[in-house]
């Protein structure tokens, strides 16, 4: 199967990701790592209790299984599709987007279903990013909802929250509206005078990327995924919330929604494997203001960092293990 006019496009902005990712994880690592005390950060990590880690990593894993489920009820829409397969492909992506730059993990998972399956590359990865899209409005809606009732809130995330909620009110119309447009993007196609080659590709791609949409207009597949959503964010902010007695702290419910939502703002920016520095700084900002200190705070966002790195690692391995499996013997095409 050929690469897609918009996974080359995919694999080009990458690189351009990759040249601004270092010099800006490195100056948000600067502003969130001046002034700690590493005596603090050091003692509460080597104190911490393992059984609230285990605990967030198990409600962090089922999160995953969740977001399998989710994503497979988009992909279904064009094909039935197995869940282990779609699974470990997600759990595959996730372990790519932390260990390598420009979140590369999302190209790793469109191979993997489009190379198991009829689907083409474009519809794939189109259901993938729609997916990320439809995470961020989710959470900028979320986090808007609930600054609105916490005291204390982070000054620079209220300011942006009613901006970003119109934002997100825009980018959700603009992504439902995408296949509106899929007959004048023909048009103008047909009147570019390009290669035949060339607009049969980008045709074929003005399909894909409608139908991978489209998927978003049928109230059925919208309800079950709107529902798995709020699951998988409330799986996510618990595990957040059930981290924090490991180090010996304190963190509500809303609070824990809110340091999500400016995890998730902040690895929509260039990131480096890991997102080390955006997510140091993010943690910072956001968790001073409800009495947590700047060590505490550290100390927090690595264990956390450190506890999904091993559950994607175990998880994401176990993916690509499997597809390796399957592709050699040629077996479970789905």
């Amino acid at each position: 199967m050929s690469s897609s006019p918009i996974l080359e496009e995919k694999k080009k902005s990458s690189r351009v990701l990759v040249l601004l990712s270092f010099p800006l994880a490195a100056l948000f690592l600067y502003l969130a790592l001046r002034k700690v005390d590493w005596h603090q950060v050091w003692a509460a990590i080597a104190h911490c209790r393992p059984q609230f880690i285990v605990a967030s990593m198990v409600v962090s894993a089922t999160s995953y299984f969740m977001r399998g489920l989710r994503w497979r009820v988009l992909l279904n829409t064009q094909a039935k599709l197995p869940v282990l397969p779609v699974f470990w492909a997600n759990c595959a992506c996730y372990f790519g987007n932390n260990v390598l730059p420009a979140r590369a993990g999302e190209l790793i998972r469109t191979a993997m279903v489009s190379s198991r399956s009829q689907l083409s590359k474009t519809f794939v990865l189109t259901t993938a990013l729609s997916e990320r899209v439809m995470d961020l409005i989710v959470l900028v809606t979320s986090g808007t909802l609930v600054i609105r009732f916490v005291q204390n809130k982070p000054s620079w995330l209220e300011k942006i929250s009613g901006p970003l909620l119109a934002l997100a009110i825009v980018a959700a119309i603009l992504l439902i509206s995408v296949p509106l447009f899929e007959t004048l993007a023909e048009r103008l196609l047909a009147k570019m005078h390009l290669p035949e080659n060339a607009v049969m590709r980008l045709d074929h791609a003005i399909e894909h990327v409608a139908a991978g949409v489209r998927a978003f207009h049928d109230p059925s597949t919208f309800s079950i995924f709107f529902a798995l959503t709020i699951g998988i964010w409330s799986c996510d902010a618990y595990a957040a919330q059930i981290l924090a007695p490991a180090l010996g702290l304190h963190m509500s419910f809303p609070t824990a929604l809110l340091l999500l939502v400016g995890l998730g703002l902040g690895s929509a920016l260039p990131s480096t494997p890991g997102y080390i520095g955006i997510y140091q700084f993010v943690a910072v900002t956001v968790l001073i203001p409800f009495h947590f200190t700047r060590a505490d705070a550290i100390a927090y966002i690595l264990v956390a960092q450190a506890g999904g790195l091993v559950v994607t690692g175990v998880l994401g391995s176990i993916g690509l293990l499997q597809y390796r499996k399957l592709s050699k013997t040629g077996a479970l095409a789905i």
